[in-house]
């Protein structure tokens, strides 16, 4: 069935699930979720958008049913750090891509999707500041690179003359559904005008047929302006790997024969938890109980990405918070 007209603004997270339906079926699972919930606000009395949404409701049911043995899924904080991660981990690989000077299709399409996928967070509450963030970032870098590609030009890596650009885009400029006005534009409502439906960024088909699905909590909706924020302090780490799947268009090393790798900087353990003990007179709230395992949920998705350094930082928030009650 086709995505009606006042559904558009989902069309690139449907786009996005239909890419993930075998790689990684829990993403697939929450851009439906996400797209679900924002289409019942965007318009759920038409007759069109209604039957479009209901088909969508049987798809999620059906889908977590067959994923009912997926902790992701049954457990809302695991679900959160499964997305959460995989959002981070395309928004590195396309920033390592960007400030390595190297600018194609796919690290356009990773900033892309990275915004897509922090959209999707709003599923499980209100979004971070960090993530909001990185969305805008991620975006502009998506409207800019491909905008310089589109007209010949090289792209200047990181956040160098985002704020001019954004004073200039100032009048007009409306919320991030997609980027704004002037250089923008061949992003409006999402995806570069050009064709890049190979790339994902195409308006595919909606969902298959299909679900009675009782809805999460409702996102706050199409996010509508985050306060000024200066881009030069955005802090990413350095060194991170693609998740994976992710395709990139490598230059071929200059010395195939002798490749040479690349180091891993590993945080530093402190000594006092190798024999952590709970202090005396530690009480833990369900609150620090929750924040416990949610960094413990981060660690594990960590691993699945063979991130070693973000699982021990995140197992040491754990174990000092259960120690001492304090982060």
């Amino acid at each position: 069935m086709a995505l009606p007209a006042p559904l558009r603004a989902v069309q690139h997270h449907l786009r996005t699930a239909q890419e993930h339906e075998k790689r990684d079926p829990v993403v697939a699972y929450y851009c439906r979720l996400y797209a679900m919930q924002t289409g019942m606000k965007l318009d759920s009395k038409t007759p069109e958008c209604r039957q479009f949404l209901v088909k969508l409701m049987d798809q999620l049911e059906t889908m977590k049913k067959e994923l009912k043995n997926e902790e992701s899924i049954t457990q809302e904080v695991v679900g959160n750090a499964h997305i959460e991660n995989y959002a981070l981990k395309m928004f590195l690989y396309a920033d390592n891509e960007d400030r390595s000077g190297r600018f194609h299709k796919n690290m356009i399409k990773s900033f892309y999707t990275a915004s897509l996928l922090i959209d999707v967070l709003a599923v499980f509450g209100e979004l971070t500041e960090e993530n909001i963030q990185h969305r805008k970032y991620a975006r502009w870098k998506a409207a800019n690179i491909h905008n310089c590609l589109k007209n010949g030009e090289t792209p200047q890596s990181g956040p160098s003359g985002m704020e001019d650009e954004e004073e200039a885009d100032e009048e007009g400029a409306s919320g991030f559904s997609g980027p704004g006005p002037s250089h923008y534009g061949s992003f409006r409502g999402g995806a570069p005008s050009e064709n890049y439906e190979d790339q994902g960024f195409g308006a595919g088909p909606g969902p298959g047929p299909g679900i009675g699905f009782s809805p999460g909590p409702s996102p706050s909706g199409p996010p509508s302006g985050p306060p000024s924020i200066n881009y030069n302090n955005i802090q990413v780490p350095p060194g991170a790997h693609a998740p994976a799947n992710t395709p990139a268009d490598l230059p071929p090393p200059s010395e195939p024969s002798k490749p040479v790798p690349t180091p891993r900087t590993m945080p530093a353990v402190d000594p006092a938890l190798f024999n952590a003990q709970p202090q005396g007179g530690v009480q833990l709230s369900a609150d620090d109980f929750t924040r416990a395992q949610k960094y413990c949920k981060y660690a594990g998705s960590a691993l699945q990405y063979e991130d070693v350094s973000t699982a021990i930082q995140n197992l040491q928030k754990a174990l000092k918070l259960l120690t001492t009650g304090k982060e």
